[in-house]
């Protein structure tokens, strides 16, 4: 292992821009938008989500008409995301409670609200955790959020970003600690690059990597790695 310090979150976040570039996701969806499609990307991967959101709108023009739907159609129409019988009656329910408790389907107002008190709001609905609430936050109102997904939670534990023992609940918080608000859009997304294509869950790519020589858990999995 290398003699160098412990790898920071801001400097392997640094190194990953120099690595990848600045990236750019999809345009921003309005926040009811991507809380629904957040929902729906839950154990699936991102074209499916997309194609479960795409053909749920397309049957359901309107969130209003979602809400009221016969559940049985909203099942069928996301079925394509997995988990539909579950996500189905999730997203009704989340879309009803909005609709009964602000008389209204749109989350604009959490625009104007502070960040822990807009993240509050969305976690009191069923369904809708730490990493949901924050993409949501991020990407739609622009809030200070950090969100953790599987790929992130794996990459900061390897690379000794955070406590082994920690949650992926509790990572939101730390990560967002140990990097300024600035960073969160690309770091997010470059992190979340890492994981996808070289550190791998059950095979990482370790010599293809450029934080390898920082990595903590080089040694761990270097029996795995391709060399």
């Amino acid at each position: 292992m290398s003699a160098l310090a412990p790898l920071t979150a801001l400097e392997a976040h640094q190194l990953l821009l120099s690595f990848y570039g600045h990236p750019t996701w999809r345009n921003p969806l309005p926040a009811l938008d991507e809380l629904v499609s957040t929902i729906l990307s839950q154990n699936t991967n991102d074209i499916n989500r997309d194609r479960a959101f795409a053909s749920l709108r397309v049957r359901f023009p309107t969130w209003e008409q979602v809400a009221c739907a016969e559940t049985a159609e909203v099942i069928a129409a996301i079925r394509i995301a997995g988990l539909a019988n579950q996500k189905g009656p999730r997203i009704q329910q989340v879309l009803r409670d909005i609709q009964a408790e602000r008389g209204s389907l749109s989350l604009d107002f959490l625009a104007d609200l502070p960040l822990e008190e807009a993240r509050a709001w969305l976690m009191k609905h069923n369904g809708v955790g730490p990493k949901t609430a924050a993409i949501v936050l991020l990407f739609s109102l622009n809030k200070p959020a950090f969100p953790v997904d599987t790929h992130i939670y794996r990459v900061s534990g390897r690379l000794g970003l955070r406590p082994p023992e920690m949650s992926v609940e509790e990572a939101h918080r730390h990560l967002e600690a140990a990097l300024p608000p600035e960073t969160y859009y690309a770091a997010h997304l470059n992190f979340i690059r890492l994981g996808r294509e070289i550190c791998h869950p059950a095979k990482p790519q370790c010599a293809r990597c450029l934080l390898q020589e920082r990595c903590e858990g080089r040694q761990t999995y270097a029996q795995r790695c391709d060399r």
